[in-house]
């Protein structure tokens, strides 16, 4: 067996630029499958993260039945060991309080049902960095009884900072909430829904307001890595008993998910074509290389080498051959890969602004993890191996007498 196998090696070297030719085939094969899949998980994998820190984090916890009823009847109140022992669960880096409900809102003869939501403003802005889309006045602290509006929100009802809103509601068992209220800042979401609707208070004068002290309607929960969500999940739950209840961020938003799964679905649909056109080029250098050595398998048959013998030859060559490739267009990728995830490709024109829509930054960003090398390197190997079946079918039917008059 080492015979044949040194006999093969021999043979790749004996004709190198023959023998670069097919490990370049191979090489950008595996180089641009992972270029491609590195794109799209890449994207996945933002989309993902840049949705979570816009609002909802990764994990949430509620009171049973609030999720369902948005009611302050079902908010929660939470003592200190749970927040303590939600701090210690391994895996999470940031929790974040909030109280939300929705109530009219009024200026002057323009009124508007929104979202009213209290905020920790400190553990607030270091999730969805909501200082940042401030575009006028201050932001909100702990003591603060002004409130924060959405731009959209505001020109709809047509004030500024410094004027005064009226918010008129219902408070926790149906106590009746309003109030007159400064504006002291304005923010600006990208997202026209977020826009037009959001509104913020401080969190101890929101429970004031709807006479609702200490209790929360959920926490947002960030962690540090996305792959363990399962596992942190599963921790959080022991945290709380069967009157709270615990959702990620794949149940708090659905039509995410089913947005990645129908983009990915079309994605691996072009990853199949681009496999199909690696066969091709594949098949079609392993074809050359057999055609262009008809005379020299015609010799060695003739001096008494056995089919089986040579198919195995060229068996153990299509797999150097192919190993050489594949190693090389892993290791030159890494690089590659590192420098566009560390350095997001910007877009430009329309499909920048259909991402700004949408809230995202209009950047094509990557990812590398192992898994994602496995899967391409693997692929791209059974399809040389499929290949190498060719110069083997070819031997088992050469004639050696017409493979020499060639």
């Amino acid at each position: 067996m080492s015979t044949y196998i040194k006999l093969a090696w021999r043979n790749l070297w004996r004709n190198k630029k023959r023998t670069l030719i097919a490990a370049a085939s191979v090489f950008f094969a595996v180089l641009l499958a992972l270029l491609m899949r590195s794109m799209q998980t890449g994207y996945y994998d933002y989309m993902i993260d840049a949705s979570v820190r816009l609002y909802t984090g990764y994990i949430q916890v509620h009171g049973k039945d609030y999720w369902e009823k948005k009611s302050l009847d079902e908010s929660m109140v939470l003592d200190q060991k749970h927040l303590t022992d939600l701090d210690k669960t391994p895996g999470v880096n940031l929790v974040v309080p909030r109280f939300e409900t929705y109530s009219l809102i009024s200026h002057g003869n323009k009124t508007k049902v929104v979202q009213v939501t209290g905020i920790n403003p400190e553990l607030e802005n270091k999730l969805t960095n909501l200082k940042k889309k401030l575009v006028n006045g201050n932001f909100l602290d702990d003591s603060s009884k002004g409130i924060i509006l959405a731009q959209g929100l505001a020109e709809i009802l047509k004030v500024e900072v410094g004027d005064s809103i009226v918010i008129y509601g219902q408070g926790y068992h149906g106590v009746t909430a309003a109030a007159q209220i400064p504006i002291v800042g304005i923010v600006k979401f990208t997202l026209p829904d977020l826009n037009k609707s959001f509104t913020y208070l401080s969190m101890t004068y929101a429970q004031w307001l709807f006479s609702a002290p200490d209790r929360l309607t959920s926490l947002s929960i960030m962690i540090d890595k996305p792959k363990e969500l399962d596992r942190v999940k599963s921790d959080i739950r022991k945290v709380f008993d069967s009157k709270y209840e615990v959702m990620d961020w794949e149940e708090l938003s659905p039509e995410l998910v089913q947005s990645i799964q129908i983009d990915n679905a079309s994605g691996i649909i072009m990853l199949g074509i681009l496999y199909i056109v690696i066969a091709f080029g594949i098949f079609g250098t392993i074809m050359m290389m057999t055609a262009e050595r008809v005379k020299e398998f015609g010799i060695l048959i003739s001096v008494g080498m056995k089919k089986w013998k040579l198919g195995l030859v060229t068996l153990y060559e299509t797999l150097f051959v192919s190993f050489i490739g594949v190693f090389t267009g892993a290791v030159v990728s890494i690089p590659i890969l590192l420098y566009f995830k560390a350095n997001p490709i910007p877009l430009t024109g329309e499909s920048a602004e259909a991402i700004l829509a949408f809230g995202f930054e209009p950047i094509l960003p990557f990812a590398i993890y192992p898994g994602m090398y496995f899967a391409q390197i693997w692929t791209v190997l059974a399809i040389a191996m499929i290949s190498a079946l060719y110069p083997i079918m070819f031997i088992r039917k050469l004639q050696p007498v017409e493979a020499l008059r060639g």
